[in-house]
């Protein structure tokens, strides 16, 4: 008798019991009045109708409640952590759309848990990967520390470890710059201040910055593309974009090589190309180089920290576009960097 916890189906059941014992008094009442066979058959017909409905009542609202209990039953399997518990919600009907929407927020609750645990697992990831960069770089400047100390009185060594400290704190500061870049943008806590910009004023600017290091490493930028292709973008952003690829190739290309940035505009997309003649990229390597923190175990770097391709891919993504890689191992890279025409320029 479950179904009279409930106190609306109890209260339900009183009134109806009531009006059925009304009826089966005065129907009594009639027949003793009115004595004829007519009467008793209708009399009997009446109270087999009475208790038809009666028990249908019953029945109906005891599947119910069993519904009910099921669908509680699962809702605690659920709290309980079974992450796949769900109420049966097939069929059509009020109760039945209930269910359903009762499903859809656990799984709603359960892609939020989820999130909240990858969440959690990259930070863990994240802080150990930072721990890792940072003690190679820390360590250096401990022992040139310890070094200038010893050799305080010559000024050659002293010159020579100050510049080597130098570029070991340019690193720090580079690794945590970079990471502070893609931990803002996946927050969304940058938010693009795109206009229509000159992709030629924009690269030429770009290969302006990287001039002096390929005087001096013998190698060269070359850009080829009209002068008044137009792109709506966020132009300090856009440029870091490229600039990571353009140190990436740089940092995996020999004396004497060069480095290709072109543009052009498509009937559907505006695409910037980098291509190098550089040492490539190997074929392990090629599906995780966007990764943060992904050091290929064939890479002859020990600089790097892994960091400048995602924060490019991420920033690529922030404009909406895309970013792919071609390489052969030993024929050098090339990286396209696509934006959809969503304006008429």
């Amino acid at each position: 008798m479950n179904i009279f916890t409930n106190r609306d189906i109890k209260k339900l059941f009183i009134v109806l019991s009531c009006a059925f014992a009304a009826f089966i008094i005065l129907s009594q009442l009639y027949c003793w009045l009115s004595a004829g066979a007519f009467n008793v058959i209708l009399f009997l017909l009446s109270l087999l109708l009475a208790a038809g409905i009666f028990t249908g009542c019953y029945l109906y609202f005891h599947r119910q409640q069993q519904m009910i209990e099921n669908a509680i039953s699962q809702i605690n399997l659920f709290v309980s952590g079974d992450a796949s518990a769900r109420i049966e919600s097939d069929n059509e009907g009020s109760l039945y759309k209930l269910f359903h929407e009762i499903n859809t927020l656990a799984t709603t609750l359960n892609a939020h848990t989820v999130r909240e645990q990858n969440t959690k697992d990259f930070l863990r990831n994240t802080i150990s990967d930072i721990s890792h960069q940072l003690k190679t770089p820390l360590a250096a400047l401990a022992i040139y520390n310890s070094l200038l100390q010893d050799e305080c009185e010559d000024k050659t060594a002293v010159r020579v470890f100050a510049l080597k400290s130098e570029k070991e704190i340019e690193r720090i500061e580079t690794l945590v710059q970079n990471l502070l870049k893609i931990t803002k943008l996946d927050a969304g806590a940058i938010i693009m201040d795109k206009h229509i910009e000159n992709i030629s004023d924009m690269m030429n600017d770009l290969k302006a910055h990287f001039e002096i290091r390929a005087e001096q490493e013998t190698k060269e930028i070359i850009l080829s593309g009209r002068d008044d292709e137009m792109l709506l973008c966020d132009r300090d952003w856009l440029i870091e974009a490229v600039s990571n690829i353009v140190k990436n190739a740089l940092d995996h290309t020999d004396a004497n090589s060069h480095i290709h940035i072109e543009w052009s505009r498509l009937p559907s997309a505006t695409q910037i190309v980098i291509k190098d003649n550089g040492s490539g990229i190997h074929s392990e390597d090629i599906h995780h180089i966007f990764k943060r923190f992904y050091r290929s175990r064939f890479s002859k770097d020990t600089q790097g920290v892994g960091l400048g391709l995602p924060l490019s891919k991420a920033i690529v993504e922030a404009h909406d576009g895309s970013i792919a890689v071609d390489s052969v191992l030993g024929n050098g890279s090339t990286f396209v960097l696509s934006f959809l025409n969503l304006t008429k320029l």
